[in-house]
Order: structure tokens, then C-alpha cells, then sequence
């Protein structure tokens, strides 16, 4: 058995399941060699965000399902159930937590903090409000919150109007301010219409975008055919793209391995945030998010069995 727990030959075949997701050509450069499972799957290997210096595991365990009002599905689980469940989701190799001050995650993360190494997780938090001075308070008190001399990537909320940037413009200094004294490593938006999102493509303000993404539609600002292609136009200008709302809000949980395999043959979504509830949502996504890497591996060998393996460096 290797470090990651898993056997010599089981190594190997990823790695091919791996190299050949790259000969195909369904992921940019960056996204090659991250398809490489150095922690074991796909899901849990670590991805690099644009131009951010921040690298994560590609999913990242959510804690807003129906969060509002500081609370949310995960937070009303109680702090013992949350801590267990995030801890088997770092456990499992995910690295990547999203919180926000709406869904009142933040303390919940702290208590988590005490048995996880705080260097070892990227943490996502997101911000309302537009005044400057507002936007300096609830940084000051995210931080204590958490527990942490920092934020990993700060994202202002919810943001629906192609005029965010000029709207928004005293809390985007606040978050720049913060960034300059390395109390937050990389400013963005969460987007929730196509506006903003063109907007988000615009901005040399945004470092990261958290947008939704599934196969369907559902819970999206629009349809995918009008929605990828403001994401690759983003991803090009070398902002990183994080996805949310895979399985549509609970809605396409029954076709949670086409939404999975959709997103994960994107050229432009870099990583990705569910919102699990148990321990085997975890283990579940994981070993599905495997089988559809697999299952876009061979569907590009079968359309052109002449392929060649490409060799990652």
C-alpha cells in the first residue's frame, strides 16, 4: 500500500485514468497536471486558483444548503455533527471549506480548527454590505470568528446587477486593504445572474468567481450554453472559477454523475462546492466524481483510439 492507502496496481490506474484526461484535452494546462491523483482521486487532488498562488482539493464541502439568517442545513446539525463531518471531509483529502457570515458557519470552523492544521485548508468566506468601514468591521470579526490570522479567499456576496463594481466599490477597497496586509490572500464575488458574472469577466479587481454551474440549468442564472461561455471568458483573463449549486440545490441528486461528469469536462471551472449533510454524501461524491473522470477517459479513447498518452512532469 502507498501513503494515500491504496494499492500499487489501483495507483497506476488512475494515473492512467489521469494522463489520459489530459491526452484528450479536457482540461487547460493548469488542469492537467492536477488530474494526476497525487492525494488519490480526482476530487481530492490539489488544484492551483489562477493567478492566486492558492492550490485545493478540486471539491470543497459546503456549509450553506439553505443557509440564511446565520444558520444553515450544516450549522443546524449541531457543533458536534458539523465538527465530525467536516473532519471526515478533510480526513477523505478534501481541503477546500466554504463558509459565509449568512450562513453563520464561522465559529463552527473554529471548533473544527482545533483538530485540523489551519495551513493544511483553504477557507472561503463571503461578505454583504457596501460601505467601506462596515466592510473593515465584519473582517475584523470574520477573523475572530474563525480563529485565524487570515482568509484565504474573501468573495462579496451574492452579487445579481452588471454595476456590482461601481455599486460595491468602498467594500471592494476594504477587501483590497485587507489583501495588501496579507489578512486575506484573494479577493472575489459569488454571482448569481449572467450580468454579474460578465461583469466579474471584466474586473481586473476579481481574483476568484463562485458561480452555478450544473448540467441542467437548474438553480443557474441561465441555461449552460449561455452561462460557459461568461465562465471560459473569466477563467481566460486568469481568474480562477469555482462552481456551486452541482446538484441543482438538491434538485438533481438523481442525476448528480451527469452533473458531475458535465462540470469536471469543462475547461473552465476550477474546482467545485457541495453541500454535504452526512459522512456518505462525502465518501459518495468522491467515488462518483472518480467514475465520471474514468468515464470521460474512455469516452476520448473511444472517439479517437489513436490518442497518446501525454507524460506530466
Amino acid at each position: 500500500m502507498n501513503r494515500d492507502g491504496i494499492g500499487r496496481r489501483e495507483f497506476i490506474q488512475r494515473a492512467v485514468i489521469g494522463t489520459g484526461i489530459a491526452a484528450a484535452g479536457l482540461w487547460a494546462p493548469q488542469r492537467v497536471l492536477a488530474a494526476v491523483p497525487q492525494t488519490g482521486t480526482v476530487a481530492t487532488t490539489q488544484v492551483s486558483l489562477g493567478k492566486t498562488g492558492i492550490r485545493m482539493s478540486r471539491l470543497g464541502i459546503g456549509t450553506g444548503t439553505i443557509g440564511g439568517g446565520r444558520q444553515s442545513n450544516q450549522t443546524r446539525l449541531g457543533l458536534e455533527a458539523f465538527s465530525g463531518l467536516m473532519q471526515h471531509a478533510f480526513e477523505r483529502g478534501i481541503t477546500y471549506f466554504d463558509a459565509a457570515d449568512s450562513y453563520g458557519s464561522h465559529t463552527f470552523i473554529r471548533h473544527v480548527l482545533k483538530d485540523i492544521p489551519r495551513e493544511r485548508v483553504t477557507i472561503l468566506s463571503k461578505v454583504g454590505g457596501r460601505s467601506r468601514d462596515g466592510a473593515e468591521k465584519d473582517i475584523e470579526r470574520f477573523i475572530k470568528e474563525l480563529g485565524t490570522d487570515y482568509i484565504d479567499i474573501l468573495l462579496l456576496h451574492c452579487m445579481t446587477r452588471a454595476d456590482w463594481p461601481e455599486r460595491m466599490a468602498s467594500r471592494m477597497d476594504a477587501l483590497s486593504a485587507a489583501k495588501e496586509k496579507k489578512v486575506v490572500r484573494a479577493v472575489g464575488v459569488s454571482c448569481h445572474s449572467v450580468e454579474a458574472l460578465a461583469a466579474a469577466a471584466e474586473s481586473p479587481w476579481v481574483d476568484v468567481v463562485l458561480a452555478r454551474i450544473n448540467h441542467d440549468g437548474e438553480k443557474m442564472d441561465d441555461k449552460p450554453d449561455v452561462v460557459v461561455p461568461v465562465l471560459r471568458k473569466i477563467h481566460h483573463a486568469g481568474k480562477a472559477v469555482l462552481g456551486m449549486k452541482i446538484a441543482g440545490e438538491g434538485r438533481l441528486v438523481d442525476q448528480l454523475d451527469k452533473s458531475l461528469e458535465y462540470v469536471l469536462k469543462l475547461d473552465c471551472v476550477d474546482a467545485m462546492t457541495i453541500g454535504f449533510e452526512k459522512t456518505d454524501e462525502v465518501d459518495d461524491t468522491i467515488s462518483r466524481m472518480e467514475r465520471a473522470a474514468k468515464s470521460l477517459a474512455t469516452d476520448s479513447r473511444s472517439r479517437d483510439p489513436n490518442a497518446r498518452l501525454s507524460r506530466v512532469a
